[in-house]
């Protein structure tokens, strides 16, 4: 059976109330779960490789930004990840489908079956869901600070977002291929969806080897709020001013600086940011 190290940060409070009724039904059917708790990113990634060295399952008992940090202490360490689902955004589990139930966690803990997963790196990190350079970064600076709950946060973020974006031309570079254009953003997917629930990326699998890279060009500010209303089902991709392309790796390049985020966290700032795929790097429970 196996074994279970759940790995918390300081700001852990969702993370252990979803976590608890979890944990009574794992421990009901014999399995062995600890609690690690962490107060630095450098401390929870040591401890996730400590537990890997056990031969236990780490879990990311949190949302999109929890996995994306145990996950690249999990690849380097050769071990295998469970999710518990206790975020805002829950973008991989919604990926995924992942159960949000405990007694369904819990069985699919005790009994999944490992999958394989490409991950991207940025800037030395390893990201999970996407890389985003545009108003998108901007309103998940101002989304960070916000206390409203997912389902209004990144909407409002995205407008207030909106009316401060100045015009930026970007240099996009594709496995070799190149074009200049004025956008909104760039996005480079692994999965689908970000932002709480926005289908940014309807064709990207995260298992596939390469990354969806879409693009909203610049137009009428009225634009924007049209495509982010069309990402809750994935339409805005048949809108003339989205563009997506496939490949292994992106190069980002802006006339200005911008901020780089990743699975909700900043990565950088700056004029450019290149992405690349991992192929089938990460094993997850979510078979």
């Amino acid at each position: 059976m196996r074994a279970f190290a759940v790995i918390l940060g300081p700001a852990a409070r969702r993370g252990l109330s979803r976590l608890m009724p979890v944990a009574h039904h794992l421990r009901a059917a014999g399995a062995r779960i600890r609690v690690e708790y962490t107060q630095t990113t450098e401390q929870a990634r040591r401890c996730a490789a400590e537990a890997v060295d056990a031969g236990e399952v780490v879990v990311a008992a949190g949302g999109d930004g929890t996995i994306r940090l145990l996950a690249g202490a999990v690849i380097d360490a050769g071990g295998l990840l469970g999710v518990v689902p206790a975020g805002r955004g829950n973008d991989l589990a919604r990926q995924l489908m992942l159960p949000h139930s405990p007694t369904e966690v819990a069985d699919l803990l005790l009994h999944g079956r490992p999958r394989q997963l490409d991950v991207l790196r940025v800037a030395g990190q390893t990201i999970i869901g996407s890389v985003y350079a545009g108003i998108d970064a901007a309103a998940n600076e101002l989304a960070n600070r916000s206390r409203l709950p997912a389902s209004l946060v990144y909407p409002t973020t995205g407008l207030r977002a909106l009316l401060r974006w100045p015009r930026t031309r970007y240099t996009i570079t594709v496995d070799g291929r190149t074009e200049q254009v004025h956008a909104y953003t760039v996005v480079a997917a692994n999965c689908g969806y970000y932002g709480g629930g926005l289908h940014v990326a309807p064709a990207a699998r995260p298992d596939d080897g390469t990354l969806e890279v879409v693009v909203i060009r610049h137009a009428s500010r009225l634009l924007f709020p049209v495509a982010l209303w069309r990402m809750r089902t994935g339409s805005h991709v048949r809108l003339r001013q989205v563009t997506s392309y496939r490949g292994s790796s992106v190069t980002v390049r802006a006339d200005r600086p911008v901020a780089v985020y990743g699975d909700g966290d900043p990565v950088g700032w700056g004029r450019e940011v290149h992405v690349e795929v991992r192929p089938r790097a990460l094993r997850i429970i979510a078979g």
